[in-house]
């Protein structure tokens, strides 16, 4: 009997030994079909600049069928979306979406930040140890070295061993380099002034690819240099206030802020071809070299996913100059949503309908022209930062005999840690006098010591939007917030950056490959998106993605 069972265990071991050899002959496609089966073969990431969710509703009558109401149709709608962290900016708002994480963990607590290490300031993408590509100028000295964690899109990199590819695509080099990671392949961002080029640095690449070249040679960016006026007969435009008003930035060489905008005629007081950037025709060049970048790139050709970030930037500028309730934002809303639709046919086309997935949300969302508000007679006003800083310095002055302030900027105090040792002073009691001072003032909310974000657990409220934007390294000694609609910033134009819900509350919007049709008004964050995506691929999340969670009723 034991011969039998010895017998009968030796010929399954080597029928077991055969399998094995047989798996491991397997061709490398069929191996990986576990991987690649039903996994989209292009995810695109499209970021709007200072979209507020409301653009949805308030034009919605006048979006076509191709592009904003596309993806609400056939895709899935978050509609109470919101920022989870304070400062609601341009480059944590994009390295947010991308990392499902917070300023807390990936570092990039504004567009520009004190280095209280270094004593200067430092820009978010700035990087001395780069090249430009494309150009002349330092513009192309960029790079993601400042962001400490990755992206979705640096974890797909990772998974697929660098075979799907990672591209970024924006007007602003942030709004191309921090959505693409430390990882892709290439970022690009348009450089304006006497070129009208698509530039990178030499983190990517030594010289520009020849498609890249070829767009740029062509008239494409000269084309745009015509009068912007608006799409349909302005007295349409009922969503929007009155064309000429107070609460408007405008164009040097014109007198009033009020269509149409010979931009021909403007560009040689306005910067050349950076004027494009301020108008509705700057997202209509993203979405031209978007398009390019398909084929260009040869981006969902095979079995590995690529990602494409897009960021359409134009509308933040717009919005800037001429404020939420403008003609003008309006316009270029209705004009994104054209973009949008001959994006979205390109991807149908070249990449196959089904064969890819799209999401949609913003970096932050933007305040109403507090002079506007005033005149409705709701709460608003401005705030002088500068005078504030001198009533800070003298408060310390006075009580301790020094100037203790070494920075003030991004609604932080950085102290002289230096000078403070010194003194032989107490940081501590530094901070916390410096708070309750603060708290005093006329148009400051909130105050809050460096100690405090990193002792205390605030659950909810803006108290705990500035604890998930406060990075221990980063930031300053003491953080506030102003009050509702109280901005420190120009009288004409909108501008963003507070806890408040008219800039936390953006768009999400998902649609194609693997997505549900539907809507909820459940609340969803934006660092629910990166792990979403991550789920959908069913890769690793973002290594500090510790905050967001999947969104499962997205998911199909």
């Amino acid at each position: 009997m034991n011969k039998i069972f010895t017998l009968l265990f030796a010929v399954t071991l080597v029928l077991s030994c055969k399998a094995q050899e047989q798996s491991r002959d397997l061709p490398a496609s069929t191996q990986n079909d576990y991987y690649f089966t039903n996994k989209p073969k292009l995810i695109v990431g499209i970021v709007v600049d200072q979209m507020r969710y409301d653009y949805l509703t308030r034009f919605y009558t006048k979006y076509g069928e191709g592009g904003f109401k596309r993806m609400m149709n056939e895709g899935y709608n978050c509609k109470n979306n919101h920022f989870n962290y304070v400062p609601t900016k341009t480059a944590p708002g994009h390295a947010s979406v991308f990392s499902g994480t917070t300023p807390k963990y990936h570092g990039i607590i504004s567009n520009g930040w004190y280095d209280k290490e270094i004593k200067k300031n430092v820009y978010c993408a700035g990087d001395d140890s780069v090249e430009s590509v494309g150009t002349r100028s330092d513009a192309g000295k960029m790079s993601p070295h400042r962001m400490t964690t990755t992206t979705f899109a640096d974890e797909n990199r990772l998974f697929t061993q660098m075979r799907g590819k990672s591209i970024g695509i924006s007007v602003k080099d942030r709004g191309a380099i921090l959505p693409a990671g430390h990882s892709a392949n290439a970022a690009y961002w348009f450089y304006g002034k006497d070129q009208g080029d698509f530039i990178t640095s030499t983190y990517y690449m030594n010289e520009l690819p020849q498609w890249v070249i070829d767009f740029n040679s062509s008239d494409i960016a000269e084309s745009y240099f015509k009068p912007w006026n608006t799409y349909y007969d302005i007295e349409t435009y009922t969503e929007s206030g009155s064309d000429l008003n107070n609460f408007e930035g405008g164009f040097k060489g014109k007198e009033s802020a009020t269509f149409p905008y010979d931009l021909d005629v403007l560009k040689d007081q306005n910067g050349g071809f950076e004027i494009l950037k301020t108008t509705a025709y700057g997202n209509s060049i993203v979405a031209d070299f978007a398009i390019a970048a398909l084929a260009g790139e040869q981006l969902g050709q095979d079995d590995y996913t690529d990602v494409l970030t897009v960021s359409f930037s134009s509308t933040d500028y717009v919005g800037h100059n001429f404020g939420v309730n403008s003609k003008e934002i309006e316009d270029t809303y209705i004009r994104l949503d054209l973009d949008l639709e001959r994006f979205f046919n390109a991807l149908d086309d070249k990449v196959g309908k089904g064969n890819y997935t799209v999401f949609l949300t913003a970096d932050h969302a933007a305040v109403d022209v507090p002079a506007y508000l005033q005149s409705v007679k709701i709460p608003a006003g401005y705030v002088n930062a500068q005078s504030e800083k001198e009533q800070m310095s003298n408060f310390l002055q006075k009580k301790y005999g020094a100037n203790l302030i070494e920075n003030v900027s991004n609604n932080q105090v950085f102290l002289d840690r230096e000078k403070i040792a010194d003194l032989d002073l107490n940081l501590q009691d530094i901070q916390e006098e410096l708070v309750n001072e603060l708290i005093t003032y006329q148009h400051i909310d909130k105050a809050y010591s460096a100690t405090t974000m990193a002792t205390t657990a605030f659950p909810m409220g803006i108290e705990a939007l500035l604890q998930k934007g406060f990075n221990q390294k980063r930031s300053g000694d003491v953080l506030f917030d102003y009050k509702a609609a109280y901005i420190s910033y120009g009288h004409t134009g909108s501008t963003h950056g507070s806890g408040f819900d008219y800039d936390t509350h953006v768009p999400l919007l998902f649609f194609g490959k693997g997505i549900k049709h539907g809507q909820t008004f459940e609340k969803t964050e934006i660092t629910d998106i990166a792990p979403t995506i991550s789920a959908l691929l069913d890769i690793s999340f973002p290594n500090g993605a510790i905050i967001g969670k999947p969104l499962e009723f997205v998911l199909d």
